[in-house]
Order: C-alpha cells, then structure tokens, then sequence
C-alpha cells in the first residue's frame, strides 16, 4: 500500500520532466535526479535542507507559478554545489538558520559554476542573527537574480563571493525589525564584472549595497586577486534608509549611476579598506554620476566617510543632483574631489 501511495503522488510527465506533489515524493526524485531534468513542484509546505550536487542543466520550479511552493526552516532550504546551468523559479523559501540558497563551486576555485539563473524567488525571515544570507553565491560565473523578493535577513541579501560576469536585476530588498541584516547585496572576494539594476532597497541592512566587504585569502576567486570587486556597475536603483546608502570597500573600479538615494540615516557613501594583505590594491577608481539624493541635514552631517588605506582623490562625482530636504541651502555635499556640474538645493524628485 506504502508503495502504490508513493506512484500516485509522483507524475512522470516526460521522460525529462517530473511532477513532485508531496515532501517524499520530493526526496525521491531528488534521489534518482538526471542531468537535464525539469522538476515541477506542486503548490504547498514542504520542509527545507534538500542538497543537490553535480547535476547540470536542472530546472526546479512551480508547477503553478500562481502557487509557489513553499519551503520551510532547515539550515539551508536548498544548497546546489557544483550544478552547471541550473534554473530555479517561482518558490518560496523561509525559516532558514544558515542561507536561504546556497550555490557554490564544490571548494574547486579554479573551475567556477557556470550558467545559474534565479528568477522570481521569495525569500523571508533568514538567521535572524549572524552571517546568515538569503541567497549566498560562492565560484559563480554568468550568474543570473531576477526579480526576486528578499526580507529579513541576518547577513547579506544576496552574498557574492568570488562571482564574476554576473546580474542582480530587479530584485527588492527588505530590512526586518530583529533581524541583524549587515547589507542587501554585498560582492566580495574577487568579484568582478557584475551589474546590480533596478533593485529596491528599504532600510536593508547597515550597507545597502557593500561593493567589497571582507574575505580570508584562501576564499579569493581567483587566488591571487589583488581587489575585493573590480568593475562593478549599479544603476538605476531605488536605495531608502539605512545607515549609509552605498560603501566602497576595497573596490578596484566601479560606477554608481541613475540611482535615487532617499534618506539615509547618518553618512550618504562610505569609502573604506578592511583587507590589507600586501599588494592589495587600496579603494580607488569609483565614478558617482547622475544620482538623485535626498537627505536630512538633521541626520547627515557628513556625506562621505572615509576610512584609512583608501585612494579618494582616484574618485569622480559628476553630475549628481543633492537635496537636504530640511535645510536646502545646505545641500551641497563636501566631497573628496570637485565635483563636475553637480546640482544643489533643488529637489530631484
């Protein structure tokens, strides 16, 4: 009886596509899993702590993406290691005490991942306390997020470390009361050539966006790399609250464009340097253009902080348009340089 239960909830749709409805059948498929497989799950509650390694080009998503699954506490919800060109979409995960995702290159830092897309993900109520992420990227290359839904986290949103020809697009991040979130996206050791889009960050940890951050040597991909993150573009996002918008941290070229900065709570950029190994290049070469940035004189009484180690006269600030709600007549900003046709006092909004 056991056994004719277990064929009734798993639906073979094709010889490449498998149609999960319960928990066991779930583990099953999991079991017997084949390169190249779609497997579609059915709406409900379905417990966190699944593990996959070394199957490529694996789609897990909704069989109705009106109903995500949902998964539910484990220390990780899923941890994929090693899984080349693998799709995940329309799921829900929440409860986690370590990482929501966990993607990674199985320790091999030679030879990253390849190929991930992460699109329309939920994922809420991470940790809440310590370096607990929401989605943590360790060895990926050509890595894509899509417009997935973050809140409450203890660590980073999203965590990069060692990822390179990589976007974050359209993705929301959402701070929580009680949870210890240090930043929404943070893009560390060795991490190159990645473009953070049209992301929404409301009072998302102490670092919104954290473009560098802190990593051990032996973490670095590749070894070797002399920067924490290298060529980094964010554009065109929404960044509200926090302490600080933005900080550059270690950073070896970056531009920060077209975003809408609202209220931060104590600096507007921060510039700083806390890996100084020899030979680690000091945080330099970062363009600010075309920004919108409203602030409160009341709660902002220096624009940028920089720390020791750091190169701000490499930086450049270029038509960005600053607006202290509460005192207009004190928006312009004391920058590091001169800033080319910056505009002060008008609101941008």
């Amino acid at each position: 009886m056991r056994a004719l239960l277990f064929l009734v909830s798993v639906t073979f749709a094709t010889a490449d596509e498998i149609i999960v409805r319960d928990a066991d059948s779930l583990r099953a498929a999991l079991r017997d899993l084949k390169p190249a497989t779609t497997l579609k799950i059915a709406p409900g509650d379905y417990p966190g702590g699944h593990h996959v390694s070394s199957i490529e080009k694996l789609t897990i998503e909704a069989l109705d993406p009106k109903k995500p699954p949902h998964f539910k506490g484990g220390a990780n919800a899923w941890h994929f290691s090693r899984c080349n060109h693998l799709t995940l979409r329309n799921i829900r995960l929440s409860g986690q005490t370590a990482n929501g995702l966990n993607l990674d290159d199985g320790g091999d830092l030679a030879n990253p991942v390849t190929g991930i897309t992460i699109e329309h993900v939920e994922i809420s109520d991470i940790g809440p306390k310590g370096n607990h992420d929401g989605i943590k990227c360790s060895g990926l290359d050509k890595l894509t997020i899509r417009e997935c839904t973050i809140t409450g986290w203890g660590g980073q949103g999203i965590d990069f470390v060692g990822c390179h020809q990589s976007m974050i697009t359209g993705c929301r991040f959402t701070g929580k009361e009680g949870f210890t979130a240090s930043a929404a996206v943070q893009l560390k050791g060795g991490t190159s050539d990645v473009m953070v889009e049209k992301c929404h960050f409301t009072n998302a940890g102490e670092r919104p966006l954290n473009i560098g951050g802190s990593t051990g040597m032996p973490f670095f991909r590749p070894q070797g790399a002399k920067h924490e993150a290298a060529r980094i573009i964010a554009r065109d996002n929404i960044i509200e609250g926090s302490l600080c918008a933005a900080a550059f941290v270690g950073v070896d070229g970056a531009e920060f464009s077209g975003n809408t900065i609202l209220f931060p709570t104590k600096w507007i950029f921060r510039i700083l340097q806390e890996t100084k190994e020899p030979g680690f290049v000091p945080c330099r070469d970062v363009l600010l253009k075309d920004n919108r940035i409203v602030f409160r004189r009341s709660q902002v009484q220096i624009e940028v902080n920089i720390g020791d180690g750091t190169a701000p006269e490499t930086f450049r600030f270029e038509n960005n348009r600053w607006f202290a709600e509460d005192r207009p007549e004190s928006s312009k900003p004391r920058l590091p340089i001169e800033e080319k046709n910056g505009v002060h006092g008008v609101d941008p909004r």
